[in-house]
């Protein structure tokens, strides 16, 4: 079994983190009409300030860091 690579960013650098996020922008225009920007949404994550789960809890209003 193939195990996934880590997505902290302790473990990515920068350009990894762009990559991840760049997968999960539909090649479609699916996303047309949203609101969400996932750029700016993960950009805390993009530079290193802010897990994935930390940003994802922002959203929905939760503070991750502080349960």
């Amino acid at each position: 079994m193939m195990m996934s690579k880590s997505t902290l960013i302790k473990d990515t650098t920068m350009e990894e983190r762009m990559e991840i996020i760049r997968k999960w922008i539909p090649e479609d225009e699916a996303m047309d009409g949203c609101d969400i920007d996932l750029w700016e949404f993960y950009d805390d994550y993009i530079k290193g300030k802010k897990e994935i789960a930390e940003c994802n809890a922002a959203f929905a209003g939760y503070d991750a860091a502080n349960p």
